[in-house]
């Protein structure tokens, strides 16, 4: 019997090996021939995939951004399931954004390398976009739920300080990224966590049961 293939892991094959090409030597660098070869696939199958450079960077752009996503959604489900305060929930995911590991370390490089080709690409930009809102909007419910438990004042608004959370967090991120040494927990603590403290300064009435 023929066997059948299976097309989303051939799929991810192939974004997984550019995502590495392009950490490694820089988008401009990076080919449809070192994919295959990169892959183990010829460049015609690529080809059958992705049908320009430009697809497989939108692809490969929105499977980065997916997986950070999907580990910060599990950070709050372990919490939630743990009984953890929202700030600490929020202070665990935030760590997902930062290059701290050769996984993080690879998707940073990504993100920010489309990221920039963004600022060109429409289609590029309207996956930037919509990655950063989510992100935005997630920081920005967990201030509303902080209010609905305690944790975050009422008069606390949600939007603009989701936006100052997330900035210093994109900053942070920029700011590892360029070091040559480990980053150091303490030091990642440090600049979160006053941050995150301000904006969540009360305590959960969930505690207090």
């Amino acid at each position: 019997m023929p066997r059948v293939a299976d097309h989303d892991q051939r799929r991810s094959a192939m974004m997984h090996a550019f995502q590495r090409l392009l950490a490694a030597e820089g988008l401009q660098r990076v080919t449809f021939s070192k994919v295959a070869a990169e892959a183990g696939f010829s460049v015609g199958l690529i080809q059958h995939y992705f049908a320009n450079k430009d697809e497989l960077l939108r692809f490969s752009y929105a499977d980065c951004l997916r997986r950070s996503a999907d580990r910060v959604a599990e950070h709050i489900s372990t919490g939630e399931a743990a009984g953890q305060p929202i700030s600490a929930m929020l202070m665990a995911g935030l760590t997902e954004l930062l290059p701290l590991d050769p996984e993080r370390q690879l998707e940073f490089r990504v993100e920010r390398s489309l990221w920039t080709q963004s600022l060109n690409d429409p289609e590029l930009a309207q996956v930037a976009r919509r990655a950063h809102h989510e992100l935005h909007d997630r920081i920005a419910t967990a201030i509303e739920n902080g209010k609905e438990c305690g944790e975050v004042d009422a008069e606390v608004d949600s939007a603009t300080t989701a936006t100052m959370i997330t900035a210093t967090a994109r900053g942070l991120a920029d700011t590892v990224s360029i070091e040559s040494a480990p980053a150091d927990p303490e030091a990642i603590e440090a600049v979160l966590r006053p941050v995150i403290d301000s904006v969540f300064t009360g305590r959960c009435r969930h505690f207090d049961r």
